[in-house]
């Protein structure tokens, strides 16, 4: 795999405080929100991230601004004054998976690319929450550049799943790569297998639809071939993050291979995909280790990648 100069990623959404219960009665409060922890993600992997949000000018949002500016994330557009920085109120049951309550403003009244951008992600709360959602969707209308959408579900803030799964399939259309949980589309098409729902994606336009399977590990589509890859093994501490850490490291791989461009990704070899998906599995399983989103910097991924022992043999399927 190539070096290339390091991208120019806009990553437009929430950017929240999560509040973690610990098993001692206590909490504290971690930086969170899933569009910023991927942008996190990318800068922690060597690329240039800008992440265009709301933030606070209280406590919460100084922690938030901390993070970020110590993680090398530019803020591109922060709340007025007078809003609180959002939170999630995070609880982790006995198997690692997290469960949320939010208390989310998503005020932002429009949305303005940097210069220079070379790729566009989106998703999460900023996607479906007015009255920013529609900022985001006019600004994914004239961003000008290959555009990713993960849906992050969140049916606490999204509504009955007929009218998230509109506006979802509304996104995905918009976007040239979707990347999505299974959890997300359980919720979403709850009597359609997921290889069903990817290839309908698919089919509304995207280039790349990826779906990761928690401890079964992911899977992709596109227009030639159907890849798939193990999750390696660790010890889980929790899974908050995990998610954003694969998508992160998904669209720094594809960078990587020079293939984060439409036509590009819907002819990639087979072989290269899953290099890329097994890179992306490997940072969700880094992030699992530790508790809170915390993805990995390119140092610590290279190595765990390469350490044969996490991981079982995958399979490669082609398309006929």
């Amino acid at each position: 795999m190539n070096t290339p100069s390091a991208a120019r990623f806009a990553v437009v959404g929430e950017a929240l405080v999560d509040v973690v219960a610990t098993g001692d009665g206590q909490t504290r409060e971690l930086p969170g929100g899933s569009p910023a922890n991927v942008a996190v993600g990318l800068a922690r992997l060597g690329n240039a991230a800008t992440l265009l949000t709301q933030i606070g000018t209280d406590a919460r949002g100084d922690l938030l601004r901390h993070h970020l500016a110590a993680n090398g994330v530019t803020i591109h557009q922060a709340a007025t004054a007078e809003l609180p920085t959002s939170s999630a109120h995070t609880h982790v049951d006995p198997d690692g998976q997290p469960h949320y309550r939010f208390d989310v403003q998503w005020q932002v009244d429009a949305v303005s690319t940097p210069d220079d951008v070379t790729h566009a992600h989106f998703g999460s709360l900023g996607a479906f929450l007015e009255p920013g959602a529609t900022a985001v969707r006019t600004w994914l209308g004239r961003a000008g550049v290959l555009a990713s959408f993960d849906p992050n579900c969140r049916p606490a803030l999204m509504g009955p799943p007929h009218v998230a799964r509109h506006r979802v399939e509304e996104l995905v259309a918009a976007a040239g790569i979707v990347k999505a949980s299974d959890q997300d589309l359980a919720w979403l098409y709850p009597d359609t297998s997921i290889e069903d729902v990817a290839a309908r994606w698919l089919a509304a336009g995207p280039a790349l639809v990826v779906v990761t399977q928690g401890a079964d590990g992911a899977f992709a589509t596109t227009a030639s071939a159907t890849i798939r890859t193990d999750a390696p093994r660790v010890r889980v501490a929790d899974s908050v993050g995990a998610g954003d850490a694969f998508m992160a490291a998904l669209l720094d791989g594809l960078h990587r291979y020079h293939i984060l461009e439409h036509q590009a990704l819907a002819h990639a070899v087979p072989q290269t995909l899953h290099a890329v998906l097994t890179r992306s599995a490997a940072a969700a399983a880094i992030t699992c280790t530790r508790p809170g989103a915390d993805p990995p910097t390119l140092a610590e991924l290279d190595p765990f990648l390469h350490d044969a022992a996490r991981w079982i043999p995958s399979a490669v399927d082609r398309s006929p």
